[in-house]
């Protein structure tokens, strides 16, 4: 299996109910370093598993409505808990629709499971892992 990882991050504001949660529960900033791995089991025409340069511009993208964000005040988030496994599979699910739209280029089309890593520390980190279809 090959695949090819990007690197972005952001800044959120956010609370979470319940009392699970505990000082989490009261609004609060988070920095998350966001790691998008894209997956393929043979390499493309060019040997590349997808284009690098668009895939850094298509993570950037999905993490632009968020970036400085109060993620309570979101539409998108409205009623749920932006744990850091739920934003995980946010940015999988903008991803992915990139990645069907074509926006990370001819050699994507190979790519079979995109993987997205949210570190919240450096002891702490959440992914979401799926399929995406060949």
């Amino acid at each position: 299996m090959y695949a090819v990882e990007v690197r972005d991050h952001i800044m959120i504001a956010h609370s979470i109910p319940g009392e699970l949660f505990g000082p989490a529960q009261r609004l609060h900033g988070a920095t998350f370093v966001v790691d998008v791995a894209f997956f393929r089991e043979k390499l493309g025409p060019n040997h590349v598993v997808v284009d690098i340069g668009r895939a850094g511009d298509a993570l950037k993208a999905a993490l632009a409505p968020l970036a400085y964000r109060n993620l309570d005040e979101l539409p998108q988030f409205k009623g749920k808990r932006t744990t850091t496994e739920a934003l995980c599979h946010y940015v999988f699910g903008r991803m992915a629709e990139a990645l069907k739209r074509g926006e990370l280029g001819d050699e994507s089309k190979g790519v079979s499971r995109i993987r997205v890593t949210l570190r919240e520390s450096h002891v702490a980190r959440a992914w979401f892992e799926g399929g995406v279809g060949a």
